[in-house]
């Protein structure tokens, strides 16, 4: 950023804090990304990283473990026909159901299976060790003064 500051410093549109912010947050996806993937290049039980994704946004997002196709797929930010794809991957290994729901005959509800979860909590503390190593430089009142600048920014985006 130092190189970008000098050249830009005479340019008042340029912010130097906001684009390093901003690129040093995209290193850190980046370094998380690159991890997950190669832990999964290699997996013996055929389980990818996109297995685990669809899963992980199963189990965590706001409806209680059963959600249909579509809200799958915006929590997992791919396409309505990649998370069918997905979905028919995962009931294909038995790790979710897709049943009608019982109140509306049109929705489709995806469930995670006994063994899905198992699955999903197999993987799911080793993708934590892996976020946890990349944010090892920061103590716990910074990682919590990150925290809440971070969403103090969300809030702003109206997120």
């Amino acid at each position: 950023m130092a190189r970008w500051a000098s050249f830009w410093k005479d340019e008042p549109k340029f912010a130097p804090e906001v684009e390093g912010a901003l690129v040093r947050m995209k290193h850190i996806l980046r370094f998380i990304e690159r991890g997950d993937a190669a832990a999964f290049a290699h997996n013996a039980e055929d389980f990818t990283l996109q297995d685990m994704k669809t899963l992980h946004v199963l189990m965590v997002q706001p409806w209680p473990t059963e959600a249909t196709p579509a809200q799958l797929a915006e929590a997992a930010n791919v396409t309505r026909a990649a998370m069918t794809s997905r979905l028919d991957r995962l009931e294909q290994a038995g790790l979710v159901t897709r049943s009608i729901d019982a109140a509306d005959r049109r929705r489709v509800l995806v469930r995670p299976t006994p063994t899905g979860r198992e699955m999903w909590n197999r993987y799911i503390f080793e993708g934590m060790a892996r976020d946890q190593a990349a944010l090892a430089a920061l103590s716990l009142e910074e990682l919590t003064q990150l925290n809440g600048l971070l969403r103090k920014v969300l809030h702003s985006l109206g997120e």
